[in-house]
């Protein structure tokens, strides 16, 4: 599936060498490196995909999770949490937070370029 994405994770080099290996994928990527940023830039583009680091300042990615669902708008959208973590330590707040998957740090593109290929259409 190619698919419109953002990527929101306040790690710069992070966001930016994910984001340039998704559009090599053949994807159109957003970026955004805080919270806030990546909660308005979800609302204005409505990418069919987020890729949300957790811990990001201003608004953390359960924040921002959160706030997507309650929009009629974000409902359907498919939500990545991106977290350092462990499956099993976050595994229950990031499916409380309405996330649809979770991958831990370091990103494997070829990782998330299957879970985006086994994501419903929205």
């Amino acid at each position: 599936m190619k698919a419109r994405l953002l990527i929101a994770d306040d790690l710069v080099d992070s966001a930016d060498s994910l984001a340039l290996l998704m559009r090599f994928a053949g994807h159109e990527v957003e970026i955004a490196y805080d919270g806030e940023a990546a909660l308005l830039l979800a609302e204005q583009q409505r990418p069919d995909a987020v890729i949300l680091d957790i811990q990001m300042p201003k608004l953390n990615g359960y924040e921002v999770c959160r706030r997507i669902r309650e929009q009629p708008w974000g409902r359907q959208m498919f939500l990545i949490a991106v977290t350092g973590w462990d499956e099993e330590e976050t595994g229950t707040r990031v499916s409380e937070a309405g996330f649809d998957h979770q991958i831990t740090k370091p990103v494997d593109p070829q990782d998330l370029a299957r879970v985006l290929d086994r994501a419903p259409s929205r």
